[in-house]
Protein backbone atom coordinates (compact mmCIF):
# COMPACT_ATOMS: atom_id res chain seq x y z
CA UNK A 1 0.00 0.00 0.00
CA UNK A 2 3.01 2.36 0.55
CA UNK A 3 4.40 1.94 -2.90
CA UNK A 4 1.20 2.14 -4.42
CA UNK A 5 0.66 5.72 -2.10
CA UNK A 6 4.06 7.11 -3.20
CA UNK A 7 3.50 6.05 -7.30
CA UNK A 8 -0.05 8.56 -6.74
CA UNK A 9 2.25 10.98 -5.63
CA UNK A 10 4.73 11.01 -8.40
CA UNK A 11 1.89 10.78 -11.02
CA UNK A 12 0.66 14.26 -9.47
CA UNK A 13 3.60 15.51 -9.32
CA UNK A 14 4.70 14.82 -13.26
CA UNK A 15 1.48 15.64 -14.16
CA UNK A 16 1.74 19.38 -12.36
CA UNK A 17 -1.03 18.33 -9.79
CA UNK A 18 -0.80 19.44 -6.20
CA UNK A 19 -2.37 18.10 -3.12
CA UNK A 20 -4.85 20.25 -1.14
CA UNK A 21 -4.52 20.56 2.14
CA UNK A 22 -7.28 21.39 4.91
CA UNK A 23 -5.69 22.36 8.97
CA UNK A 24 -7.94 20.40 11.17
CA UNK A 25 -7.36 22.65 13.60
CA UNK A 26 -6.30 26.23 13.64
CA UNK A 27 -3.36 27.53 16.01
CA UNK A 28 -5.52 28.19 18.65
CA UNK A 29 -7.56 25.10 18.71
CA UNK A 30 -10.38 25.50 16.84
CA UNK A 31 -11.82 23.92 14.33
CA UNK A 32 -11.57 25.37 11.25
CA UNK A 33 -14.33 28.47 10.65
CA UNK A 34 -15.28 27.93 14.36
CA UNK A 35 -14.17 30.89 16.88
CA UNK A 36 -14.73 30.39 20.83
CA UNK A 37 -13.78 32.67 23.67
CA UNK A 38 -13.16 31.67 26.95
CA UNK A 39 -15.74 33.56 29.25
CA UNK A 40 -15.21 33.82 32.92
CA UNK A 41 -17.85 32.14 35.46
CA UNK A 42 -18.94 35.95 36.02
CA UNK A 43 -21.78 37.22 38.67
CA UNK A 44 -24.42 39.42 37.04
CA UNK A 45 -27.10 41.46 37.63
CA UNK A 46 -29.87 42.44 35.28
CA UNK A 47 -32.19 45.79 35.85
CA UNK A 48 -36.09 44.84 34.19
CA UNK A 49 -34.37 41.30 33.48
CA UNK A 50 -38.48 39.78 33.06
CA UNK A 51 -38.90 40.57 29.37
CA UNK A 52 -37.40 42.32 26.03
CA UNK A 53 -33.69 42.73 25.93
CA UNK A 54 -33.63 42.50 29.24
CA UNK A 55 -34.71 38.70 29.30
CA UNK A 56 -32.62 38.24 26.01
CA UNK A 57 -29.46 39.98 28.66
CA UNK A 58 -30.14 37.41 31.21
CA UNK A 59 -30.53 34.42 28.70
CA UNK A 60 -27.00 35.12 26.59
CA UNK A 61 -25.26 35.66 30.40
CA UNK A 62 -26.79 32.36 31.72
CA UNK A 63 -26.26 30.85 28.47
CA UNK A 64 -22.01 31.67 28.67
CA UNK A 65 -22.30 30.03 32.25
CA UNK A 66 -22.55 32.99 34.35
CA UNK A 67 -24.37 33.30 37.95
CA UNK A 68 -27.13 35.98 37.02
CA UNK A 69 -29.59 37.62 38.72
CA UNK A 70 -32.30 40.05 38.31
CA UNK A 71 -34.54 42.57 38.98
CA UNK A 72 -38.13 43.63 37.48
CA UNK A 73 -41.52 44.90 38.58
CA UNK A 74 -43.67 42.64 37.15
CA UNK A 75 -43.71 39.76 39.04
CA UNK A 76 -45.62 37.31 36.59
CA UNK A 77 -43.10 37.61 33.45
CA UNK A 78 -40.04 37.80 36.03
CA UNK A 79 -40.54 34.36 37.60
CA UNK A 80 -41.59 32.93 33.84
CA UNK A 81 -38.18 34.17 33.16
CA UNK A 82 -36.43 32.91 36.04
CA UNK A 83 -37.88 29.42 35.49
CA UNK A 84 -36.90 29.25 32.17
CA UNK A 85 -33.26 30.71 32.99
CA UNK A 86 -32.33 29.66 35.72
CA UNK A 87 -31.84 33.05 36.77
CA UNK A 88 -32.47 34.30 40.06
CA UNK A 89 -35.15 36.79 40.28
CA UNK A 90 -35.91 39.42 42.47
CA UNK A 91 -39.14 41.39 42.08
CA UNK A 92 -38.54 44.98 43.06
CA UNK A 93 -39.60 48.37 41.79
CA UNK A 94 -36.62 50.69 40.58
CA UNK A 95 -38.28 53.77 41.04
CA UNK A 96 -38.02 52.51 44.81
CA UNK A 97 -34.45 53.83 45.83
CA UNK A 98 -34.37 51.78 49.06
CA UNK A 99 -35.89 48.76 47.39
CA UNK A 100 -33.55 48.48 44.70
CA UNK A 101 -30.48 49.52 46.93
CA UNK A 102 -30.99 46.40 49.19
CA UNK A 103 -31.72 44.22 46.26
CA UNK A 104 -27.88 44.94 45.26
CA UNK A 105 -26.52 44.62 48.49
CA UNK A 106 -28.34 41.05 49.38
CA UNK A 107 -26.81 39.90 45.89
CA UNK A 108 -23.67 40.76 47.08
CA UNK A 109 -24.08 39.37 50.50
CA UNK A 110 -24.97 36.24 49.07
CA UNK A 111 -22.40 35.97 45.81
CA UNK A 112 -19.83 38.16 47.66
CA UNK A 113 -19.51 40.33 44.90
CA UNK A 114 -20.93 41.40 41.44
CA UNK A 115 -18.91 41.29 38.01
CA UNK A 116 -21.06 42.64 35.52
CA UNK A 117 -24.23 45.31 35.82
CA UNK A 118 -26.21 45.92 32.84
CA UNK A 119 -28.54 48.53 33.27
CA UNK A 120 -31.39 47.92 31.00
CA UNK A 121 -34.54 48.56 32.54
CA UNK A 122 -36.49 51.56 30.73
CA UNK A 123 -39.73 52.51 29.69
CA UNK A 124 -41.48 55.45 27.57
CA UNK A 125 -43.91 57.15 27.59
CA UNK A 126 -44.68 59.58 24.28
CA UNK A 127 -46.63 62.24 24.64
CA UNK A 128 -47.68 66.51 23.09
CA UNK A 129 -45.23 68.57 25.31
CA UNK A 130 -48.82 69.89 26.50
CA UNK A 131 -50.10 66.56 27.97
CA UNK A 132 -46.78 65.08 29.42
CA UNK A 133 -47.50 66.11 33.53
CA UNK A 134 -44.08 66.43 35.28
CA UNK A 135 -44.94 63.46 37.60
CA UNK A 136 -45.27 61.90 34.41
CA UNK A 137 -41.70 63.32 33.49
CA UNK A 138 -39.99 62.21 37.06
CA UNK A 139 -41.57 59.30 36.67
CA UNK A 140 -39.49 58.39 33.93
CA UNK A 141 -36.10 59.58 34.86
CA UNK A 142 -36.40 57.50 37.81
CA UNK A 143 -37.27 54.53 36.16
CA UNK A 144 -34.76 55.15 33.08
CA UNK A 145 -31.85 57.20 34.58
CA UNK A 146 -32.13 57.15 38.27
CA UNK A 147 -31.38 53.24 39.14
CA UNK A 148 -28.40 53.00 36.95
CA UNK A 149 -26.60 55.74 39.09
CA UNK A 150 -27.70 53.74 42.32
CA UNK A 151 -26.69 50.18 40.86
CA UNK A 152 -23.08 51.83 39.96
CA UNK A 153 -23.40 53.81 43.45
CA UNK A 154 -23.80 50.46 45.30
CA UNK A 155 -20.94 48.33 43.26
CA UNK A 156 -18.72 51.27 44.13
CA UNK A 157 -18.75 51.40 47.37
CA UNK A 158 -18.28 47.60 47.95
CA UNK A 159 -15.38 47.46 45.72
CA UNK A 160 -13.26 50.12 47.43
CA UNK A 161 -13.99 48.81 50.71
CA UNK A 162 -12.85 45.27 49.87
CA UNK A 163 -10.52 45.50 46.84
CA UNK A 164 -10.84 42.33 46.16
CA UNK A 165 -11.38 42.25 42.19
CA UNK A 166 -9.81 43.76 39.77
CA UNK A 167 -12.02 43.01 36.83
CA UNK A 168 -15.73 44.32 36.23
CA UNK A 169 -18.13 46.00 33.57
CA UNK A 170 -20.51 48.25 33.72
CA UNK A 171 -23.19 48.34 30.73
CA UNK A 172 -26.05 51.06 30.58
CA UNK A 173 -28.76 50.34 27.61
CA UNK A 174 -29.20 54.19 26.28
CA UNK A 175 -30.95 54.65 23.06
CA UNK A 176 -30.25 56.34 20.15
CA UNK A 177 -32.62 58.57 21.03
CA UNK A 178 -30.08 60.33 22.99
CA UNK A 179 -28.98 62.12 19.93
CA UNK A 180 -32.43 62.20 17.61
CA UNK A 181 -35.55 63.09 18.57
CA UNK A 182 -39.81 63.53 17.28
CA UNK A 183 -42.07 65.80 18.88
CA UNK A 184 -43.02 64.03 22.23
CA UNK A 185 -40.55 62.34 23.42
CA UNK A 186 -38.56 65.03 25.52
CA UNK A 187 -38.78 63.07 29.00
CA UNK A 188 -37.35 59.34 27.24
CA UNK A 189 -34.90 61.05 25.37
CA UNK A 190 -33.81 63.21 28.81
CA UNK A 191 -33.46 60.09 30.18
CA UNK A 192 -31.14 58.59 27.78
CA UNK A 193 -29.08 61.64 27.33
CA UNK A 194 -28.43 61.56 30.70
CA UNK A 195 -27.35 57.56 30.65
CA UNK A 196 -24.94 58.99 28.05
CA UNK A 197 -23.50 61.51 30.22
CA UNK A 198 -23.65 59.38 32.96
CA UNK A 199 -21.86 56.31 31.64
CA UNK A 200 -18.33 58.77 30.68
CA UNK A 201 -18.66 60.43 34.05
CA UNK A 202 -18.84 56.92 35.77
CA UNK A 203 -15.95 55.62 33.23
CA UNK A 204 -13.58 57.92 35.25
CA UNK A 205 -14.93 57.28 38.81
CA UNK A 206 -14.79 53.42 38.12
CA UNK A 207 -11.02 53.94 36.68
CA UNK A 208 -9.12 53.43 39.49
CA UNK A 209 -11.19 50.30 40.29
CA UNK A 210 -10.58 48.33 36.86
CA UNK A 211 -14.09 48.64 35.91
CA UNK A 212 -15.14 49.58 32.73
CA UNK A 213 -18.05 51.80 31.77
CA UNK A 214 -20.19 51.56 28.34
CA UNK A 215 -23.30 52.12 26.66
CA UNK A 216 -25.15 50.47 24.34
CA UNK A 217 -27.67 52.15 22.40
CA UNK A 218 -30.30 49.99 20.74
CA UNK A 219 -32.19 51.30 17.09
CA UNK A 220 -35.08 50.03 16.74
CA UNK A 221 -35.57 46.32 18.28
CA UNK A 222 -38.64 44.14 18.03
CA UNK A 223 -39.05 42.64 21.40
CA UNK A 224 -42.62 40.86 20.15
CA UNK A 225 -44.29 39.93 17.03
CA UNK A 226 -41.30 39.90 14.54
CA UNK A 227 -43.36 37.63 12.02
CA UNK A 228 -45.81 40.56 11.85
CA UNK A 229 -43.26 43.14 10.58
CA UNK A 230 -43.50 44.49 6.64
CA UNK A 231 -41.29 44.28 4.10
CA UNK A 232 -40.87 48.10 4.49
CA UNK A 233 -40.25 48.13 7.65
CA UNK A 234 -37.18 45.52 7.29
CA UNK A 235 -36.37 47.54 3.94
CA UNK A 236 -35.57 51.06 5.09
CA UNK A 237 -32.56 49.90 7.75
CA UNK A 238 -29.13 49.54 5.93
CA UNK A 239 -28.76 46.33 7.34
CA UNK A 240 -32.04 45.13 5.42
CA UNK A 241 -33.92 43.93 8.80
CA UNK A 242 -35.44 45.09 12.14
CA UNK A 243 -33.00 44.47 14.97
CA UNK A 244 -33.66 41.52 17.58
CA UNK A 245 -33.38 41.50 21.39
CA UNK A 246 -30.39 39.34 20.92
CA UNK A 247 -28.30 41.91 19.22
CA UNK A 248 -28.27 43.91 22.04
CA UNK A 249 -27.29 41.09 24.50
CA UNK A 250 -24.35 39.46 22.38
CA UNK A 251 -22.90 43.27 22.33
CA UNK A 252 -23.10 43.07 26.11
CA UNK A 253 -20.96 39.90 26.40
CA UNK A 254 -18.70 41.03 24.13
CA UNK A 255 -17.99 44.21 26.43
CA UNK A 256 -17.92 41.65 28.76
CA UNK A 257 -14.76 40.02 27.60
CA UNK A 258 -11.98 40.30 29.93
CA UNK A 259 -9.87 41.33 27.08
CA UNK A 260 -11.84 43.81 25.88
CA UNK A 261 -10.57 46.13 28.91
CA UNK A 262 -9.61 49.15 26.29
CA UNK A 263 -13.12 49.80 25.52
CA UNK A 264 -14.55 52.25 27.86
CA UNK A 265 -16.56 55.56 28.44
CA UNK A 266 -17.65 54.48 24.95
CA UNK A 267 -21.32 54.26 23.48
CA UNK A 268 -21.31 51.89 20.62
CA UNK A 269 -24.78 52.13 18.37
CA UNK A 270 -26.69 49.61 17.01
CA UNK A 271 -29.31 50.09 14.80
CA UNK A 272 -29.11 48.36 11.45
CA UNK A 273 -27.32 51.79 10.69
CA UNK A 274 -30.40 53.69 10.82
CA UNK A 275 -28.50 56.62 12.06
CA UNK A 276 -26.01 56.73 9.05
CA UNK A 277 -28.28 57.16 6.82
CA UNK A 278 -28.81 60.36 5.10
CA UNK A 279 -33.35 60.69 4.83
CA UNK A 280 -34.36 63.63 2.82
CA UNK A 281 -38.54 64.14 2.06
CA UNK A 282 -39.84 63.90 -1.45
Amino acid sequence: MADNYLEKKMEEHLKGQKPTYRHKTTPSGNKPGNISFKFPPCRVFVTGGASGIGASIVSAYREAGCRVAFCDADSKKGAATAQRTGAQFHPVDVTDTDALDACLIRVIDTWGDIDIIVNNVGISRFKPLTDISIAEFDTILSTNLRPAFITARRLAIHRTSTAINAYGRIINICSTRFRQSEPGTEAYSASKGGIMSLTHSLMASFAPLGITVNAISPGWIATRDYASLTDNDHAQHPSGRVGRPEDIARMCLFLSLPDNDFINGENIIIDGGMTRKMIYDD
